[in-house]
């Protein structure tokens, strides 16, 4: 890679890619890939340093790839006595922002910790008496009444991620492109700030609702405070801190990019909700390759049926729910055959209780975890696909299965129904290509894979209408062409700013 380059395009994810396989990783290659003639840089922002094996080969045309550990314990390091003055500012600003997540409050807590008259380390920012300090005086301030040692982890985790990323250099570039809030957001609107480059954002879920439904469902987050039935409770708890700042983090983040999309409609609200600009907003769909899929031969009947659960083995993806599902679809069809393809690695622990599930159902026969597969391969032998996930963006498991004109089973969860069925002010309806369930239900599930493998006319139906949406409406060449157009908007606005610069 050349040294100190500029790339046309800085993507910065968080996460996932290169060292998770699954969707956002594969829509980043994919991204990459089909536009060779732009360069790319990536940050991967990750949890800690990594030493694993990254799962994707980086495309030729990125020139430039950085790392980010947002929590990496550093040494202890004394930092410069500037005094309680600085204790103070420090504390105010990230009270500030934790209040309106503003672009002006992240510039200025980025012009604190990185003054060149007062040159923090990111060692003396999270591991000092200063910091020490800082914590002390915010715990007294916003949450007196909750366990000190929870608000310190607290503290370390939020703030010493957002330390992390105002001291991470940021790679040149004529724009920057983060695929979500979060930690990679902010990394995404400090580039923005610090270098007048416009920053985009494309979301496939949307980050702080996930991180919402996280932080409502974690046991290891204390809850001190009894709000009984009250609404209007000014006190913090630690939740709320927690939600708080990662609410901030999305508001800071839409509030710097100058285009907003994401991958369907529905999505749209909840960035709304949290402050985005509806003039900013745009649905850019996923795409996916046509030829690859369409030329799936045609499956035939004479063999055993077939449903597969296409994706990563771990909790997400209610794996569980299949596999109680095709238990209870065994009984009116004992000769199913479920495939679960792909990766097996990523929650150990819940793989093994999957496993034992299998066997405590005598299901050892019927259902086969095969990791990591080139899921085209096994297309032609598969009736349909289901897909009982907790949460979803735009699965492209579905894309592919209806570009094979396979039916599929889903649950209402991101824009499965939207997938399946179609867009409710679609103008040219194309009909069902599945059908849609709620969500952990085994019965339900069965049901409708039943419904489909038991009517051979019904299923080939759905899956030709499934088919004509993906390719009218999912194709690879209409998506990577709005992201040439996204991104050439946007390196407009550079060629602008520097003009206006040296005038």
């Amino acid at each position: 890679m050349r040294s100190n380059p500029t790339a046309d395009v800085c993507i910065i994810v968080e996460g996932c890619y290169p060292y998770v396989a699954g969707g956002v990783s594969s829509w980043i290659n994919w991204l990459i890939s089909g536009l060779p003639d732009l360069t790319f840089s990536v940050v991967a922002v990750l949890s800690s340093s990594q030493n694993g094996t990254p799962k994707y080969k980086l495309p030729s045309n990125v020139i430039e790839y950085q790392e980010l550990a947002l929590f990496d314990i550093h040494d202890p390091q004394p930092a410069p006595d500037y005094g309680s003055a600085s204790i103070n500012e420090i504390s105010r600003e990230l009270r500030a922002f934790l209040k309106n997540g503003s672009k002006a409050r992240l510039y200025d807590l980025d012009r604190l910790v990185n003054s060149a008259s007062r040159p923090w380390t990111i060692n003396q920012l999270t591991n000092s008496d200063l910091t020490w300090n800082v914590i002390c005086q915010m715990y007294e301030e916003i949450l007196p009444e909750t366990s000190f040692h929870h608000f310190f982890w607290a503290w370390y985790t939020l703030f010493g991620g957002l330390f992390a990323v105002l001291k991470a250099p940021i790679p040149k570039a004529k724009a920057y492109h983060t695929i979500s809030t979060g930690y990679a957001g902010l990394f995404a609107a400090r580039a923005a700030i610090s270098t007048g480059a416009p920053a985009i954002i494309t979301e496939h879920g949307i980050y702080t609702n996930e991180r919402r439904i996280e932080i409502l469902l974690a046991d290891w987050i204390e809850d001190s405070i009894n709000k009984g039935f009250s609404l209007d409770d000014p006190r913090l708890d630690l939740r709320d801190l927690w939600i708080t700042a990662f609410e901030s983090f999305a508001r800071c983040c839409y509030n710097c990019c100058s285009d907003i999309t994401t991958l369907y409609k529905d999505n749209q609200l909840m960035q709304l909700s949290q402050g985005a600009c509806q003039s900013k907003m745009q649905v850019i769909p996923n795409g996916i390759d046509l030829n690859k899929f369409s030329a799936v031969p045609a499956r035939q009947d004479n063999h055993k049926p077939t449903v597969a659960l296409i994706g990563r083995v771990v909790a997400i993806k209610d794996v569980k729910s299949f596999i109680h599902a095709i238990a209870l679809l065994q009984e009116e069809l004992p000769t199913v055959e479920a495939l679960i393809l792909g990766p097996t690695d990523e929650e150990p622990a819940y793989f093994e209780e999957c496993k034992t599930l299998v066997s405590q159902l005598q299901l050892e026969e019927t259902i086969t975890f095969t990791g990591p597969v080139n899921i085209a391969e096994y297309l032609p032998s598969i009736n349909l696909v289901a897909l009982t996930s907790l949460s979803e963006a735009q699965p492209l498991v579905l894309l592919e299965a209806g570009a094979a004109g396979i039916p599929c089973v889903a649950t209402d969860v991101g824009s499965c129904r939207e997938v399946l069925e179609g867009r409710s002010d679609d103008p040219a309806p194309l009909g069902a290509g599945g059908i849609i369930t709620e969500l952990v239900s085994p019965f339900a599930t069965a049901k409708a894979m039943a419904k489909l493998l038991n009517d051979h006319n019904l299923r080939q139906q759905f899956g030709a209408q499934l088919r004509k949406r993906i390719e009218r409406d999912y194709n690879e060449h209409q998506a990577l062409h709005s992201y040439r157009d996204l991104y050439a908007r946007n390196f407009n606005r550079t060629a602008e700013q520097e003009s206006r610069l040296f005038a």
